[in-house]
C-alpha cells in the first residue's frame, strides 16, 4: 500500500522542508519514498506543491487527480485548489491562515470566503487550525510549516514523535533545532 500526500502552499513558507522532514521520517521507517517538487512561481508568491508517496514499494513520485491520501496545505486558498486530488474522504490538513493571491492584491476579484465548509461538502475531512499563532508562540512565525507537520504527525500512529524528532534533527539546521522541537510540540500538542 502507497500513502500519497500532496504538501500545498505558497512560495517562502516552508513546504519544501515540510517534504524533506516527511520523506525522512518515511525513510527512518524503513519505506520506499518517493518525492516530486513543483515549484512554479514561488519566488513571487506563487503555489508550490510537492508530492510524497511512501510505502513497501513506490515506482512513481506523481499523484494522480483523486489518489492523494492527504493535502497538507500551509493557506486556505491552496488547499481548496487542490481538492480534486485529494481522494474521496481523504484528510487535509490546513493552517487557516490567508495570503491574498495577485488578483485579491489589485482588486479584481475577493477572496473566496467560506473555504472550509466547501471543502467539507466535497467530502474532505478537515482539519483546520491557526498554525501561524503557535509558530508565534514558539519563536518565529516561520516554524509554522513545523507546526503543521506536528499536527499531520498524529495521523501516524506507527510513527512515533521520537521518530519525527530524529527526521527533525536531520533536516533542520543546528541552530534553528530547538526552535524547530518547540514548534513541533506546540503543534502536536494544539
Amino acid at each position: 500500500m502507497t500513502t500519497n500526500v500532496m504538501i500545498v502552499g505558497v512560495g517562502g513558507q516552508g513546504s519544501l522542508l515540510a517534504s524533506k522532514l516527511l520523506g525522512h521520517v518515511a525513510l527512518l521507517k524503513g519505506l520506499d519514498v518517493k518525492v516530486s517538487e513543483v515549484h512554479g512561481m514561488s519566488q513571487r508568491g506563487g503555489s508550490v506543491v510537492t508530492y510524497v508517496r511512501f510505502g513497501d514499494k513506490v515506482y512513481s513520485p506523481i499523484i494522480d487527480k483523486g489518489e492523494a491520501d492527504y493535502v497538507i496545505s500551509f493557506e486556505l486558498l491552496e488547499a481548496a485548489r487542490q481538492m480534486e486530488f485529494l481522494k474521496p474522504g481523504g484528510q487535509v490538513v490546513v493552517n487557516s491562515q490567508t495570503i491574498d493571491p495577485m488578483p485579491v492584491i489589485t482588486g479584481a476579484m475577493s477572496y473566496p470566503e467560506g473555504l472550509v465548509e466547501k471543502m467539507e461538502a466535497s467530502g474532505a475531512k478537515v482539519d483546520a487550525f491557526d498554525a501561524l499563532s503557535i509558530a508565534r508562540e514558539a519563536g518565529s512565525i516561520k516554524a509554522a510549516n513545523i507546526v503543521l507537520m506536528a499536527r499531520f504527525s498524529k495521523y501516524f500512529k506507527d510513527i512515533t514523535e521520537e521518530e519525527w524528532l530524529q527526521a527533525l534533527e536531520a533536516c533542520v539546521p543546528p541552530k534553528f533545532l530547538e526552535l524547530n522541537k518547540k514548534a513541533f510540540e506546540l503543534g502536536r500538542n494544539a
